[in-house]
């Protein structure tokens, strides 16, 4: 089948040259090698066992591999689902030729862990976004900023905008840098911000 892509076929001939569904036809073609056809599809569902998994991987990483205390770990954190699918997981660590690791949230997932309220996060959303933040000091330090903006905000603490305009500046953030410019020119051309709808935070 990739000959034929590789001499100008589309997928719709070789789907009909070789009587394949289109869909089988795709997935052999974006197969990138012959292990990528072995990934079933259960393994992309969503599962309850999900946003624990990154907690169940750093207590393995410390050494903690008896899944009956770490499934009575978790389960005060808010899991609901059965000791037997904590067993299936850490089974699978033991016995596969890599290392089983939960699936990294998406950008999106993290953003909008950050910009909510931190007392709104479930406690597995916590666990999980205090994983992320642990591996990357300026996703961290971007959080510190955010959710420091948003308590000045939401509680009008004006007076502490110099300051936390200082110790953005100290971190290696353009992002970050541009809004406090931003603010700056705001602040030096005698600019006001009126506050039209309540700041929920």
């Amino acid at each position: 089948m990739h000959a034929l892509l590789a001499t100008g076929h589309s997928k719709p001939a070789v789907q009909r040259q070789l009587g394949m569904t289109y869909r089988t036809v795709k997935a052999l073609a974006d197969a990138a090698n012959p292990e990528e056809l072995f990934r079933g599809q259960w393994q992309n569902r969503p599962s309850v066992l999900d946003e624990y998994k990154p907690y169940l991987d750093d207590r393995w990483n410390e050494g903690r591999t008896n899944a009956w205390k770490l499934w009575e770990e978790i389960a005060p954190l808010g899991y609901k689902g059965s000791y037997q699918r904590v067993s299936a997981y850490l089974r699978q660590k033991r016995t596969a030729p890599r290392a089983v690791t939960a699936q990294p949230p998406s950008p999106r997932t993290v953003a909008g862990w950050i910009l909510r309220r931190p007392t709104a996060l479930s406690e597995a959303e916590q666990l999980q976004l205090k994983t992320v933040l642990a591996q990357c000091p300026e996703l961290d330090a971007l959080t510190r900023h955010v959710r420091s903006f948003a308590v000045m905000l939401t509680e009008r603490q004006g007076e502490r905008l110099p300051e936390w305009l200082d110790a953005v500046r100290q971190d290696d953030l353009p992002s970050l840098h541009t809004l406090a410019a931003g603010i700056d020119r705001a602040l030096l051309s005698g600019g006001t911000c009126r506050r039209r709808d309540p700041v929920r935070w």
